[in-house]
């Protein structure tokens, strides 16, 4: 009878375990970056889908409506629209000046420069959490490389001439070709994500940039003409 050879299956929640904790804390890292880079994600797509839909509906009353009061009426009811909250910020200061009784000109200063202040709130708004995206995308794969670099500095350092060489280097090879792996798990969603939601922000910058024009025309049309 020949004897029969075992075969050992290769665990990897087993081989994590046993990983130094070096390692072991390189990849809790990536791990915690990647779940938050995922939260991240998920609340974006979600807000922005949101954004868009509510800003659908707005321009829908703005440009259909005949009283400015009817539309930051409506516009209440869109808190997530960029270009509603621009809008809101903009009418605010006009009826401030106006009860003021400020000098046309300076009403319509006044009401451009709250336009422009929106502008750049909505757009840290809207850009909020993503330079995390960008700094796991960047930061992962060297993260994980430290723990590669690491795991085989460890396996050079334990190897016994009285084992085989496999056999010795073999496990903190795997620890390192783990947190490399896990790096990239980090990475390579958060690049793509970010520079998806970057796009987003940059039309979302436009859209406003454009209202703040068309605004400002129908202010003096109908009431700054004088």
């Amino acid at each position: 009878m020949f004897p029969i050879a075992t075969v050992e299956t290769y665990n990897v929640f087993q081989q994590l375990t046993n990983a130094g904790w070096v390692v072991l804390s390189v990849l809790i890292l990536l791990i915690l970056m990647s779940l938050a880079c995922w939260g991240i994600i998920g609340y974006k797509w979600a807000m922005f889908k949101a954004v868009r839909k509510q800003t659908d509906q707005f321009f829908d009353v703005f440009w259909q409506s005949e009283s400015l009061d009817t539309v930051f009426e409506a516009s209440e009811h869109m808190k997530l629209s960029h270009v509603a909250r621009v809008f809101q910020a903009a009418f605010s200061e006009m009826m401030r000046s106006t009860k003021a009784k400020n000098p046309p000109q300076t009403a319509f200063e006044n009401t451009e420069r709250a336009l422009r202040r929106s502008v750049q709130a909505e757009s840290s708004r809207l850009e909020r959490s993503l330079p995390f995206l960008a700094t796991t995308g960047s930061a992962a794969p060297f993260i994980g490389l430290f723990g590669t670099v690491w795991g085989i500095m460890n396996a050079f350092g334990d190897i016994n001439p009285a084992k085989p060489i496999l056999q010795s280097v073999a496990p903190h090879i795997a620890h390192a070709l783990i947190a490399t792996a896990i790096g990239l798990l980090a990475a390579i969603p958060a690049v793509i994500f970010y520079n998806y939601f970057t796009s987003h922000v940059k039309e979302f910058r436009v859209q406003m940039d454009n209202f703040s024009i068309d605004f400002l025309n129908i202010l003096k049309r109908h009431f700054l003409r004088d």
